[in-house]
């Protein structure tokens, strides 16, 4: 049996938009001092520091924000399976049982008669049917296929999504570290300004109590003593949060409890030579964007193709009986194959507004990923500017703490050979001191700099090994 059901015309089809690619060089070269090259996808292992690596490896295995995107890919995948057995070949058993009354006045009106000559029974019937019955869309324009390639490319674009996630997380932690250990470094430099300020405000309130100088020679001493004060209570209040945050990126209450002070180490960015393509490879949300891309490129794909006929094959083989004593004779046994075609002739335009709506969301993942593109280009330019500027602060600011060192050196041995009081003393290194904590802060910039431009060149991500 062939069924014809009805070529609806299909409008002009416009191309989809252009994809952006990145420039091939960038004008982000760092020191030539420094490494040249991508991050490694470990690349937080880089800096030595064996709490980093408990920290991160606590956020990845914990996080609740990778668990949902974990349910997410699976959901997918889930879906694409889904898609992938619609597009076969399908096979069913079915059985059956029946108990009726046959009505007098229908069609089957012979039959509510009990008439042994023409073999009713009736009026009632127990009916019986049980066999196979097995269709399967041929699928000759690939609308079936399109569908299953619109689903792999969400699931793809998924893995990628679990891959940026991975790479927010462990910069997040490193970020929250580095931040801490530059407070700590700082509480300890702004202690020992608090007590080189004491020992001068502990002088000036003797020499005012011996009646040496008058009590307004000490209040700018003291103002400064209790500015010092208000700024290690800042320290401490941004330290607890710095290990709130830590707790909750990393899930674990306590996870910064015990963190211990630990050396800023030397900063080595590493950036490549040529950015150009390969960054679309290394930027994990890039890949996410091109695989929704591709997802929305075969979902056009399977728009165009319902426009074409639809051919469908099927066949069933069973055994069907009025009485449940002749189901299983050989003479209740029927059989047959069906072949249907379906062709669009005329749907209000349901079939073209169908492939604008695709188009528009094709263009629109186009449109998303370019402005990703040149975000991500933005993001390395930026971050690689940063970096550079930070480093030449520090290096400067490294040439004033020789400096303020050599004058902090030359009052020690004035105050031993007895030249200077101790108040003068103290007094010569608060300016070595200032410019250390001013040190600490830029260093502190620097690593949150490294892993800004860590995060830009994708974490250690590449295409096709996360």
């Amino acid at each position: 049996m062939i069924v014809l059901s009805g070529c609806a015309p299909m409008h002009n089809d416009d191309a989809p938009l252009a994809q952006k690619t990145p420039p091939q060089q960038l004008d982000t070269k760092l020191p030539p001092e420094l490494a040249h090259g991508w991050p490694g996808s470990d690349w937080w292992r880089g800096y030595h520091d064996s709490q980093i690596d408990r920290l991160v490896e606590r956020a990845l295995k914990d996080s609740p924000d990778l668990a949902v995107v974990q349910q997410r890919i699976k959901l997918a995948q889930a879906q694409t399976q889904m898609q992938e057995a619609s597009d076969g070949p399908q096979m069913d058993f079915s059985a059956n049982i029946e108990r009726q009354k046959m009505s007098q006045e229908g069609v089957m009106g012979p039959f509510a008669l009990t008439d042994p000559a023409a073999g009713t029974t009736g009026p009632y019937y127990t009916n019986g049917t049980f066999g196979l019955t097995a269709s399967w869309d041929l699928d000759l324009w690939g609308k079936n296929r399109s569908e299953v390639e619109a689903k792999v490319g969400v699931m793809r674009a998924k893995q990628a999504e679990m891959a940026q996630a991975k790479q927010v997380i462990s910069a997040n932690v490193v970020r929250l570290y580095w931040d801490m250990q530059t407070l700590l470094a700082l509480k300890d430099v702004k202690q020992q300004t608090l007590a080189a300020q004491k020992s001068i405000v502990d002088v000036e309130l003797k020499l005012y109590d011996e009646g040496i100088n008058s009590s307004v020679d000490g209040v700018e001493n003291n103002i400064d003593f209790v500015k010092t004060q208000q700024q290690i209570d800042d320290i401490d209040g941004r330290i607890n949060m710095a290990k709130a945050q830590l707790a909750a990126i990393t899930g674990d209450a306590h996870a910064a409890e015990n963190i211990k002070p630990a050396l800023l180490p030397e900063v080595k960015s590493r950036m490549p030579d040529h950015i150009g393509y390969e960054l679309l490879a290394r930027r994990p949300d890039l890949q996410e964007a091109h695989w929704y891309i591709e997802s929305s490129l075969s979902s056009v794909e399977a728009a165009k193709a319902a426009f074409y006929p639809d051919v469908n094959l099927g066949a069933f083989l069973q055994n069907d009986a009025l009485h449940l004593s002749d189901l299983f004779r050989g003479s209740a046994q029927q059989m047959g194959v069906i072949g249907g075609f379906t062709l669009p002739i005329f749907d209000s335009g349901r079939l073209n507004a169908n492939l604008d709506i695709v188009r528009a969301e094709s263009n629109l993942s186009i449109a998303s990923y370019n402005k990703a593109v040149v975000g991500a280009v933005n993001d390395v330019t930026k971050a690689a500017s940063q970096l550079n500027a930070v480093a030449a602060e520090n290096e400067h600011q490294l040439t004033i703490l020789k400096g303020t060192q050599k004058l902090k050196t030359l009052a020690t041995a004035r105050y031993k050979a007895g030249l200077i009081s101790s108040a003068r003393m103290s007094a010569a290194t608060l300016p070595d001191l200032s410019e250390q904590a001013k040190a600490i802060e830029l260093h502190g910039q620097w690593l949150n700099a490294d892993v800004q431009l860590v995060s830009a060149l994708g974490g250690g991500y590449r295409a096709g090994t996360a």
